[in-house]
């Protein structure tokens, strides 16, 4: 049995890993310890700004609820990984991930000096965000999203020489791969769905539709176009297995009730190719 600990400094993208990421690893007879320092949507810019507030107050406490500073919760345990990652909505602008990046691994490495650092890969967000649309501000789609916020980890882990856990491209590969890839729909057809009707998901890593009452009392459609819904959220918490464990996903044995075990076989096979190709720095 291996244990392992780890930190992350990040958001909703590693809280993801909440709901699959233990039994994943129980499953394979070893032990995890998952700490979060995370805030909703935080960039790195933000992240930076908290714990440059905390370095210069005694009394300022930012992280585990006002509880404790950061660089403390870096000495409270002897972490074999610590994780950093851009906000997804800035993880594509190269500008954003400097000076904070910098000084957040600086901080790191004096306040926990046996950890490895490394970057999560995020993942590029589902067709029908409206930044993929035309006219949209960010003028880029789905690939090109992917493309660009991947060049901007290599590059960061490039000047540090450190690695990358390849959610994102896991997602990539998923989406390329599966036998019944995705499909757009169209937009008016989504506006014409009656409660209790949904889009059909088949084929999505990211993003899922939901009814949710509105002011006035009735069924509205919402969309969470951006995070990875129970598929995502199992691909992604055996990339993490594979990667931090060093041991193949085929030693998992855990399958959620509510996911096909077919399909949980393939995307633990998903998970191990991308482990296993994208390219590393160290």
């Amino acid at each position: 049995m291996k244990k392992v600990n780890v930190l992350t400094l990040a958001n909703s993208f590693t809280d993801s890993l909440t709901r699959y990421f233990q039994d994943v690893v129980r499953s394979t007879g070893n032990e995890l310890n998952f700490e979060r320092a995370n805030f909703g949507g935080c960039e790195l810019r933000r992240h930076w700004s908290y714990i440059e507030a905390e370095m210069n107050n005694p009394d300022c406490r930012i992280y585990q609820g006002g509880r404790m500073k950061f660089c403390d919760i870096l000495k409270s345990t002897e972490w074999d990984f610590v994780t950093i990652q851009q906000a997804s909505h800035e993880s594509w602008r190269p500008e954003t991930y400097h000076p904070y990046a910098d000084k957040i691994i600086e901080v790191i490495r004096t306040h926990a000096p046996k950890a490895e650092i490394l970057i999560q890969q995020t993942w590029s967000y589902h067709n029908d965000h409206p930044q993929f649309l035309s006219g949209s501000d960010w003028g880029i789609n789905q690939t090109e999203m992917y493309n660009r916020l991947t060049r901007n980890y290599t590059d960061l882990a490039k000047k540090y020489k450190l690695r990358v856990i390849p959610s994102g491209c896991a997602v990539q590969l998923a989406r390329s791969e599966q036998e019944h890839p995705f499909k757009p729909y169209p937009p008016e057809s989504i506006e014409k769905l009656l409660w209790p009707n949904l889009p059909d998901a088949s084929g999505t890593f990211v993003g899922q539709y939901y009814w949710r009452k509105n002011e006035e009392g009735n069924m509205a459609l919402r969309s969470d176009l951006i995070h990875l819904n129970p598929r995502g959220e199992y691909l992604q918490a055996c990339v993490w297995y594979a990667f931090l464990f060093g041991n193949p996903t085929s030693d998992i044995t855990f399958n959620p009730d509510n996911l096909d075990n077919r399909d949980c076989e393939f995307m633990r096979k998903t998970a191990q190719k991308a482990v296993d190709t994208f390219s590393q720095v160290v």
